[in-house]
């Protein structure tokens, strides 16, 4: 077991915030906010319930009905455009889920991976105000993680502007309000997002005819250390081809374990969780 306490990212045990990179610097952005007394009151939230939109002031977004919003905005393609929307199907929530770009589909991945039990896509309108007058955005995506609400952005860093850092800080101290956590994903750590993407290949449900999940779970269990590389993992079962598939679904799932830090290869250590 000693190499995988070495591990940098153990996937069977990691969290958002180890597999993605945040951006923090909205310091300077808080410093701009009104958030002198009765900002809870001033500042609010807009949400649309059902048919129409329904307006919360901050203070009061407890009692918003959450999980039965519907998106602020629609998903829409054109020709020429110059972001990448679509929807995302997640096996935690068993629906679709619009995104912007390919930077939020790559977080409704990561989210799918993290079993999310309910993501909701711009969930809601924040108008606030600030210095200069002012100003609203709409988050992302807020997450149900663990039975926690996430609030969260998706921004690389290169390209998050001043406003961009307002709009954040506002987020940033609305989600501390509501006794939420807020992130804004930057970008993810080093072969993090290629080792997603491929086990992500393999989450969809599927028939076991062969068995090949007793058959991996058995022969790594029989050694005394439980670790084995990927190749001879798969070479310990009666289709090898098969087995490793297999390998790849019950890492997805979490009953594997493998480092997100270093690419999936023959040699990548895999330990029974």
């Amino acid at each position: 077991m000693g190499e995988v306490a070495k591990a940098k990212i153990a996937s069977d045990s990691s969290h958002l915030d180890q597999l993605a990179t945040e951006y923090d610097g909205d310091a300077e952005g808080r410093d701009r906010l009104r958030l002198g007394d009765g900002w809870l009151g001033r500042w609010s939230s807009t949400w649309r319930i059902g048919a129409g939109e329904v307006c919360w002031p901050i203070r009061d977004m407890a009692h918003v009905p959450v999980l039965s919003s519907q998106p602020m905005r629609g998903f829409t393609w054109r020709a020429k455009q110059r972001h990448r929307p679509g929807l995302e199907v997640m096996a935690s929530t068993g629906r679709t889920h619009g995104f912007e770009s390919l930077e939020e589909m790559r977080l409704l991945v990561a989210l799918d991976f993290l079993r999310a039990s309910e993501v909701l896509s711009q969930p809601f309108r924040l108008d606030f105000d600030h210095v200069a007058g002012w100003s609203w955005h709409i988050p992302d995506f807020l997450a149900v993680i663990d039975g926690g609400m996430w609030l969260l952005d998706v921004r690389p860093m290169k390209l998050v502007k001043d406003v961009d850092a307002l709009k954040f800080a506002a987020a940033r101290e609305t989600a501390a309000a509501c006794g939420w956590r807020y992130s804004v994903i930057a970008g993810w750590r080093p072969h993090v997002w290629s080792v997603l993407d491929h086990m992500s290949s393999r989450r969809r449900p599927t028939r076991d005819l062969l068995g090949m999940r007793d058959q991996l779970l058995t022969a790594i269990g029989s050694r005394d250390e439980q670790l084995m590389t990927f190749s001879e993992l798969a070479d310990a079962t009666s289709v090898p081809a098969v087995a490793r598939a297999n390998i790849v679904r019950l890492l997805w799932q979490r009953e594997l374990g493998v480092d997100l830090g270093s690419p999936l290869r023959d040699s990548s250590p895999v330990w029974r969780v």
